[in-house]
């Protein structure tokens, strides 16, 4: 897009006039929510990021929809939502007028790029949509799908052209070459070159030794570079015919993704190795690393005046470079990783998250700001847990070790070695003394602890069944387990002596999630499987008193409210499902939709009004329970 400083300016002003009022009203915490929420905390996982044409913003395609940024300033400009699912890639119209967006939704959305309305949908995949790409005159959109097919779309009236057909697996990257009618796609060991006028299929390029994670043309078309695959090398090609010209070696993990500089310098690759690598795009010789990614850099894209490089990674981070130097410019933090596990502080005014990038946050429930990030597991926080008192968090790691922390200083008081493998579930007794944990696939075991000294008290072996949730009795004199591999054992077990006193059998599948009602005469427990169910157990005799079926999915987590009033399930088809509790009736009450992603743990605040529900969509939702009662 050719700018003028003045138009410039009236794009800014105008982005600036449409945000001012959204964000004098409400901060992003609140933008966008799904009916019935009040709240998000976390802005996601980043999974592809795209400066716009005039350089002045910068796009994220984020597992919960598209974040617009200012680059100047790094302020949120906007969210951009509608698709159901992880968007996982994004495109500029050469004009920088419209925004197309990618998704595991099946779709692809055009959006105007300057208001961020919502234009057209197109439909028509079959399966998730894996990345879009803008014809040079950009009156042709691409689109590449896990179906293993690409379709042409007219931008202007959203009409399908045509549908390219030929790959055998899905497609992961694509890209037009400016100077060519010729379209490059990507999949596993395969780069296809098609006419993207009559979508013939020209050549197939087949050196890859595996799954081909990103294709790009220089910017006069005479280089196609793609790489990816097991053996961590970048293919530099003739952009034309095909030919292969060198292969670049130097990263240690795959690559995820390629971008040229506008100006046809550089180019630069990123990788799962957390680092950036910049080629001569000439040469093709190597220049230099840009090192500070902690985890996985998924997406980097050149300023159009090439002088900065922006990256997006798996550590939650956009950072911005000086491509001359290498230096780092800014840093922008808030988006964040799959949610596995969720605690309130027995006051409400906290609430913790536990993820995938081995962290535990600590939120102000009121304010909804970031307070504190707790680091030392060294992978997956999968559980956490709040003391009865408030003053220590425990929290259980796919690293096999259990953590107590300072709930106010974020100190790590202790650190257990818990499990031969995972710890899947942690939970305090009543009176704060006891530490239960769940083991997982080749320990499964349920072990309690002391937590004052973190001795070891008792050890039960579950034999072949990972320990998925354990919870104590509201008296705390019981441990119920729910067990996986194959039919879902359910455990009620006496803390003191260890007597098992009742196993219960009547699950078909994995038990994921276990749950006692206020007064401890029931006991929920929620399956894993295409069918997932809730039982409901009558602690004095084991027996089954009712079976829910309405989740057609996973129930990853279950809780009841503190007056056990409302019994909450949230489930792997990304959905929250609320229950009157009568026994008699179960009767559903009320449905949450908004996550993005499976549903993986749900709590109550301790005054019942708010419920909590964790996502792997990297997001907190706080939904409002007031109307509810």
């Amino acid at each position: 897009m050719k700018t003028t400083p003045l138009s410039t300016f009236f794009i800014l002003l105008l982005l600036s006039m449409l945000v001012t009022s959204n964000s004098l009203a409400q901060d992003y915490t609140k933008w966008k929510l799904p009916e019935g929420a009040k709240a998000r905390l976390g802005k996601g996982k980043i999974n592809e990021i795209q400066y716009s044409p005039d350089g002045t913003r910068l796009a994220v395609a984020s597992s919960i929809g598209i974040w617009l940024y200012e680059v100047a300033t790094f302020r949120e400009l906007a969210l951009l939502t509608g698709h159901t699912r992880v968007v996982w890639s994004l495109a500029f119209s050469p004009d920088g007028k419209t925004l197309a967006s990618a998704s595991r939704d099946e779709t692809i959305r055009l959006w105007d790029a300057i208001t961020g309305t919502h234009k057209k949908t197109l439909k028509g995949h079959t399966n998730d949509v894996q990345c879009v790409a803008f014809s040079r005159d950009g009156k042709t959109l691409a689109s590449a799908s896990s179906d293993k097919t690409i379709r042409l779309w007219n931008v202007a009236t959203g009409e399908h052209k045509k549908t390219l057909k030929g790959h055998t697996s899905g497609v992961k990257s694509m890209a037009f070459n400016p100077s060519y009618w010729t379209l490059a796609s990507a999949s596993f060991k395969e780069v296809h070159l098609w006419d993207a006028t009559t979508g013939e299929q020209k050549k197939i390029l087949t050196e890859h030794t595996g799954s081909v994670n990103c294709v790009a043309f220089s910017p006069d078309g005479a280089k196609l570079v793609s790489a990816g695959g097991t053996d961590y090398s970048i293919y530099v090609w003739d952009g034309r015919t095909g030919t292969h010209l060198r292969t670049l070696t130097g990263h240690t993990s795959e690559v995820r993704s390629i971008s040229f500089s506008p100006d046809g310098q550089t180019f630069a690759s990123a990788g799962a190795d957390k680092t950036i690598r910049l080629w001569n795009s000439i040469t093709a010789e190597y220049i230099q690393t840009l090192i500070g990614h902690t985890d996985s850099v998924r997406s980097v894209c050149f300023s159009p005046d090439s002088q900065t490089l922006a990256s997006g990674s798996w550590d939650d981070t956009l950072r911005l470079w000086d491509v001359s130097t290498g230096q780092p410019l800014k840093t922008l933090t808030g988006h964040t990783p799959r949610v596995n596990s969720i605690s309130f502080s027995p006051d409400g005014q906290t609430l913790a998250s536990g993820g995938r990038d081995h962290t535990i946050r600590l939120w102000n429930v009121d304010t909804r700001e970031h307070k504190q990030t707790l680091i030392g597991h060294t992978a997956p926080v999968s559980s956490v847990c709040f003391s009865p008192d408030g003053t220590t968090l425990a929290s259980g790691s796919f690293d096999g070790t259990i953590r107590l922390w300072n709930a106010n200083t974020g100190q790590n008081l202790k650190t257990i070695s818990a499990h031969a493998d995972a710890v899947l579930s942690v939970v305090f007794s009543p009176d704060g003394k006891t530490l239960a944990s769940g083991g997982g696939w080749e320990d499964c075991t349920l072990v309690l602890w002391d937590v004052d000294t973190g001795r070891l008290k008792k050890a039960f072996s579950e034999n072949v069944r990972q320990v998925y949730s354990v919870c104590f009795s509201p008296n705390g004199k019981t441990v119920a387990s729910g067990k996986g591999y194959g039919h879902g054992l359910l455990h009620l077990r006496n803390i003191d002596t260890g007597e098992n006193k009742k196993i219960v059998t009547g699950h078909r599948n994995s038990i994921l999630s276990v749950a006692f009602s206020p007064d401890g005469q029931t006991l929920a427990s929620g399956t894993g499987s295409a069918d997932g169910t809730i039982h409901l157990w009558d602690t004095s005799t084991g027996q089954l008193t009712q079976t829910i079926k309405s989740h057609p999915d996973n129930v990853n987590t279950l809780c009841f409210s503190p007056d056990g009033q409302i019994l909450a399930g949230g489930c792997s088809d990304n959905m929250i499902r609320l229950w009157d509790w009568d026994i008699a009736t179960s009767d559903q009450k009320k449905t949450f939709t908004g996550h993005t992603s499976s549903v993986e743990s749900i709590r109550f605040s301790p005054d019942g009004q708010t419920l909590a529900s964790g996502s792997w969509d990297g997001t907190v939702l706080l939904w409002d329970l007031k109307t509810e009662k």
